[in-house]
């Protein structure tokens, strides 16, 4: 089994040549007083450090243990509470934290690259501190100076953890019916009482206090979504003077048994009259939550990719080693009793295959979190507005379509091993189990399509699409002239001018029926997906032509060349059949009535 190593390089190569991340920097106001490329390049050598020397030896062992429970107690996986240690030692809990209160003010262009390591490294491990960077986003958005003071220094320190609680047995995606109540007390806190479930690392020895972030109901608030607040209840009560007190009201009711991430603590969560406080205004509660959401859902891609990328280490090893038949071209191991494996057709396209979906991936993920910079750091107010456009466009492409190619990806790396792949030792099979949840926490992949289709796309005509769209055009009009561009560009128009086309369908499709948007909302997602990937591999293209005029020989650069046309030639057109299946419509979804079902 490979062991795991952080693609710095390929990181490296997205910020400095793809994205020209130091002069989106060096504009945006804050950004450019706290990293420069010196800075980011020393940040991703030290942080490779930790996912490759502390976190990835830990991840196969403490899948096989798990977290355990016993009488509200949780005890992670061996060697996780020092790697903890270590990696709060390290002052990474904070990377893009708030200044102000401790953290270090890092753009998400560079945090995502991190975050891809640690996730890749050991997945189970990167839950904790992802929770804790969601739960201090909220709270720094919308907290009382107070709240802030409070609270966020521990957390940014990682002397303290964070959780989010919103999911209950009855209530997952409609959190407008949650049923945990909050009733306000004389001294400003509430009383809260309920259950939650699904509460990655609710509750765990690691840190010394765990925070969690509750949306529950206050007395008479509207029903649905409009009546949810947010509010703080830390696991041990802080005192004035910041010490800990005494434990709150709350517990730890079991742990799942999953899937995969076996080695986090999945928690059921119970409050019997737990004291918090509220964040932000009464009734706002979603509001609040939401704006970590655009983070949290990009971190969830980013995951995929940091696993796939695992996967596809590992896969490559295995496929360079493994003696089997010999090559349809004659033999390449005379030597040998037989060759490897990589040489036969179908592991070079299994291979290809995981190499461009994460390779792609990757960059979109850095892409999108260029635009989380500028609508973070901008002063420009025009620029915010676009920003926060594309975000919002962007986002459940990221969440939903890397992690679909993650698992796809995977299961090319699992097949690649053929019977190895399904033996627990060679650990293929733990990255399929992994990066299955991807798909379905922070909001499920369909509900990430019907957002995109329907919020995104359909109830402005279009409108935050067209930024994007003309964006690609722009990119188009300026590189078609370059004949060595050629061979990127000419897919990349045609797959716009087909996402044109299918949005347009669409948008007027949904006029006369409404289920037109459910119906082609995953198709739609994945021909945007694809086309966004030929957007990224064409701008790798650009960037990699420049280095090889400028007489690199590394390989490196010819290498991405390679990948982006195996994309654009096998794996591009797929979005052909993706359009055919979006405009041959809804009804056929609605010809069989629910009885038929049955048998």
């Amino acid at each position: 089994m490979a062991e795991y190593r952080a693609p710095v390089r390929d990181m490296q190569f997205l910020l400095k040549d793809v994205f020209e991340a130091d002069k989106l920097w060096a504009r945006l106001p804050g950004v450019a007083d706290v990293v420069d490329p010196e800075t980011a390049d020393a940040i991703l050598e030290e942080a490779s450090k930790i996912a490759n020397e502390v976190l990835a030896p830990l991840n196969r062992e403490a899948d096989e243990q798990g977290s355990k429970w016993e009488d509200g107690k949780v005890t992670p996986p061996e060697g996780f509470t020092e790697a903890y240690k270590t990696y709060i030692e390290g002052g990474w809990n904070g990377l893009g934290g708030n200044p102000e209160f401790g953290g270090m003010g890092m753009p998400k262009t560079l945090v995502g690259q991190f975050e891809e390591m640690i996730q890749g490294s050991n997945m189970s491990f990167g839950l904790a501190p992802m929770l804790t960077a969601g739960s201090c986003l909220s709270i720094n958005a919308h907290g009382s100076q107070e709240l802030k003071e409070k609270y966020l220094p521990n957390m940014y320190s990682g002397v303290w953890s964070g959780a989010m609680d919103l999911t209950e047995p009855h209530s997952g995606t409609d959190l407008g019916i949650i049923r945990t109540k909050a009733e306000p007390n004389a001294d400003g806190s509430f009383n809260i009482t309920g259950t939650k479930i699904f509460i990655t690392w609710g509750e765990h020895d690691m840190a010394e206090n765990i925070i969690h972030l509750v949306l529950a109901k206050l007395p008479g608030a509207p029903k649905g979504p409009k009546g949810i607040s947010l509010f703080l209840v830390p696991k041990f009560l802080v005192n004035d003077d910041g010490s800990l007190g005494e434990r709150n009201d709350f517990s730890c009711g079991s742990i799942e048994k999953k899937m995969g991430i076996k080695a986090s603590a999945t928690c059921v969560m119970n409050y019997d009259g737990a004291k918090g406080w509220l964040v932000g205004e009464e009734n706002q509660g979603l509001a609040c939550m939401f704006t970590m959401m655009n983070y949290e859902r990009l971190a969830v891609g980013i995951q995929g990719i940091g696993a796939a990328e695992a996967s596809y280490q590992s896969a490559v090893e295995y496929a360079r080693d493994r003696l089997q038949s010999r090559s349809p071209t004659g033999a390449k191991n005379p030597d040998k009793e037989a060759d490897p494996i990589i040489v036969h057709p179908d592991v070079r396209r299994m291979l290809l295959t995981m190499k461009a979906y994460t390779e792609a991936g990757r960059a979109f993920s850095t892409y999108t979190s260029s635009w989380l910079d500028r609508a973070k750091f901008t002063d420009d107010g025009e620029e915010k507005k676009l920003s926060q456009a594309m975000v919002a466009l962007l986002t459940p492409v990221a969440k939903a379509f890397l992690t679909d190619k993650a698992l796809e990806s995977a299961i090319a790396g699992q097949q690649v091993f053929g019977g190895h792949g399904f033996i627990r030792e060679w650990g293929q099979e733990q990255h399929v189990r992994d990066i299955r949840i991807t798909q379905i926490y922070e909001g499920a992949n369909g509900i990430q399509a019907l957002d995109l289709m329907g919020r995104k796309v359909v109830m402005n005509d279009g409108a935050f699409y067209k930024i994007f769209a003309d964006e690609i055009k722009a990119f188009v009009a300026e590189n078609e002239a370059d004949a060595a561009m050629a061979e990127f560009i000419e897919p990349l128009k045609s797959a716009v001018a087909n996402l044109d086309d299918l949005t347009d369908f669409v948008v007027n499709a949904s006029k006369a029926n409404p289920n037109e948007v459910g119906s082609a909302s995953v198709e739609y997602l994945h021909v945007f997906g694809f086309t966004a990937y030929s957007y990224m591999w064409a701008k790798m293209a650009k960037a990699s032509l420049v280095k090889i005029a400028e007489g690199d020989t590394s390989g490196f650069y010819e290498a991405k060349l390679s990948t982006g046309r195996f994309f654009n030639k096998r794996l591009l057109p797929t979005y052909e059949g993706l359009t055919t299946s979006v405009k041959n419509g809804a009804d056929v979804l609605f010809e069989l009535d629910e009885e038929s079902f049955i048998f």
